[in-house]
């Protein structure tokens, strides 16, 4: 089996999982302790309303695991602000996000390799999806497509959200005003060494999605990472102008041209018509816009943590300890030494 000697810390985010949290954790801790020489289990509640925190409290305990640091939050949120509470706070060389229900642990060997040999960024793409409804397939292909044409990336295949960033990836997407925001597809623009891999694995749960949940957050990352939809509103305006700039040598043509027209009668409702839905058609774009940006400064904070806790015992600090203690042994000799002579 493959060894990293490196600090890891792996971000998972949960809500509602209280039974499968002992499963999830003793599973995760199992896969690392042999992978890499270090690692931390982040876990990120993201406002549980069922005994999860309890038992997460008994699983950080002295006779519980060890490297779990435990962050609830107190209202619930999307599932990117949710593992950025996680990335933000980790500590290791390299951090990976994972959805322990949807994506295989026994890949992220293969995934460290690649970031251990010099990939900044890797993502790694399930080619067997959850199965979800006709409604839902539908809009995440028109979503997904709108996105590819608006900014280039197809996430799923470009930024899936099953990833290992290296710690410098992390500090580029703090430096900017909305990292939560554009977590998701920022590691792939970034100008990073990337590497995309894909793997096949049954998911362990069916991961039914909510439809409207799901269009509100796809907007909110369609209109946030991209400059698409304004410069939409402005293309739309410019052809508004362009068009009733025709429309008005059309007007005169018919008015030098033709005799029997009722007197402004055909070029005043083909003009109040055509601009009128242009206009609306400006403003609903527009105004989801300005709607999106507004509530980025009004929400107040994406998230609040509520409650903090680790586990009793860190390998880490156990380590930190003992060469701290082996270095004053072997220190003090040669302060004797120094009084003596």
């Amino acid at each position: 089996m493959s060894f990293f000697p490196v600090f890891l810390s792996l971000v998972c985010v949960v809500r509602n999982q209280g039974h499968q949290l002992k499963e999830i954790i003793h599973n995760v801790s199992e896969k690392l302790s042999p992978l890499v020489a270090d690692y931390e289990l982040i876990i990120v509640d993201n406002a549980s309303n069922d005994e999860s925190i309890s038992i997460l409290k008994d699983l950080t305990r002295q006779s519980g695991y060890p490297n779990v640091q435990v962050y609830a939050l107190t209202k619930a949120v999307n599932d990117d602000t949710a593992s950025w509470v996680g990335l933000e706070n980790a500590l290791g060389d390299f951090v990976a996000v994972i959805d322990p229900l949807l994506d295989d642990i026994d890949f992220l060997p293969e995934m460290l390799d690649k970031a251990v040999a010099g990939s900044d960024v890797v993502f790694a793409n399930n080619q067997q999806k959850p199965h979800q409804n006709l409604a839902y397939q539908a809009a995440f292909f028109v979503f997904s497509f709108l996105y590819k044409l608006f900014s280039g990336i197809n996430l799923v295949k470009d930024a899936p959200r099953y990833r290992v960033l290296s710690k410098r990836v992390v500090n580029y997407i703090l430096q900017h005003p909305q990292p939560a925001v554009t977590y998701r597809c920022l590691p792939a623009t970034g100008g990073f060494a990337r590497t995309n891999m894909q793997y096949s694995a049954k998911p362990l749960t069916k991961g039914t999605k909510k439809l409207g949940e799901s269009i509100d957050r796809g907007m909110h990352l369609l209109v946030s990472t991209t400059q698409a939809p304004m410069r939409l509103v402005t293309s739309l305006s410019l052809f508004g102008a362009t068009a009733n700039l025709f429309y008005s040598a059309y007007v005169v043509i018919v008015g030098v041209f033709k005799i029997d027209v009722a007197p402004g009668w055909v070029s005043l409702s083909l003009q109040q018509s055509g601009m009128f839905f242009l206009i609306s058609l400006v403003l609903l774009v527009l105004g989801e816009y300005i709607l999106q940006m507004a509530s980025l400064s009004n929400e107040g904070p994406l998230y609040h943590v509520g409650q903090e806790f680790t586990s009793a015992h860190m390998t880490r600090q156990e380590k930190l300890n003992i060469e701290e203690a082996s270095s004053s042994l072997t220190s003090s000799p040669h302060r004797s030494d120094r009084v003596t002579a």
